[in-house]
């Protein structure tokens, strides 16, 4: 795939929602370009990133923060304290399912309302909800994190050739004991690897944002340059 197949769109300035005072700016791939897991994936190579059946990547005039990040899931080595985090969700199972349900709607609610209240998503547009997190042109599946049946976490997954994207999770913030976050992540890594599928895409590392900053965890990490994806150097 070219950018001569295919057109782009230019979004208008909003506020950034990763760094204050800055002015923010996407471009999107034509809606009317079909698109299918596989376009996808190449697209996901080139940086790109899905919001419900829109594609997009960031084009701010003046900064370059946001920048794509995967895992190469063969090669990813979990810190000590993301063992503790295994060993403390051990009890969970994770079923892998295609369709959002009703109880993940509440759960999306009471997790907005606790840990986004002021983050321009409205807990109470289901139609949103479902804009936003499904794909009628992708393989997305829809994980749910259960506890002696109990929902406590879910995360939305796309499937693609070479590897899988992490999209959305959500979860229960009274369970904050069991970082339900970095489970989430470290069991698409799992995932991923039996699958035999080379990365786990995590979107956009934003070093300089606190709430995206925690990608930089998972380790061996990719970002892609101006040069290709090259292996981001651990902290400390």
């Amino acid at each position: 795939m070219t950018s001569s197949q295919v057109r782009l769109l230019m979004g208008t300035q909003h506020a950034c929602s990763y760094l204050p005072s800055r002015e923010a700016r996407s471009v999107f791939i034509d809606p009317h370009f079909r698109l299918d897991p596989g376009r996808y994936g190449a697209l996901l190579e080139m940086g790109f990133r899905r919001s419900g059946a829109y594609v997009y990547r960031p084009a701010c005039l003046a900064c370059r923060e946001c920048r794509p990040v995967r895992v190469p899931v063969a090669s990813f080595a979990p810190t000590r304290a993301q063992r503790r985090c295994e060993k403390r969700n051990a009890d969970l199972v994770v079923e892998q399912g295609e369709r959002l349900e009703d109880e993940h709607y509440a759960l999306y609610r009471r997790y907005l309302r606790q840990r986004h209240p002021d983050g321009g998503m409205d807990p109470e547009d289901r139609s949103a909800f479902h804009s936003f997190l499904e794909c009628p042109w992708g393989e997305a599946q829809v994980w749910s994190f259960r506890a002696a049946g109990r929902l406590v976490a879910a995360a939305i997954v796309d499937r693609v050739p070479h590897g899988l994207s992490a999209v959305y999770t959500f979860y229960e913030t009274a369970e904050g004991a069991r970082s339900l976050g970095t489970y989430a992540v470290l069991a698409q890594i799992r995932q991923a690897r039996q699958w035999g599928l080379p990365h786990l895409y995590l979107g956009y590392w934003v070093p300089r944002s606190e709430k995206m900053d925690y990608k930089r965890n998972f380790q061996p990490l990719e970002e892609l340059t101006p040069g290709g994806w090259q292996e981001v150097v651990a902290a400390g």
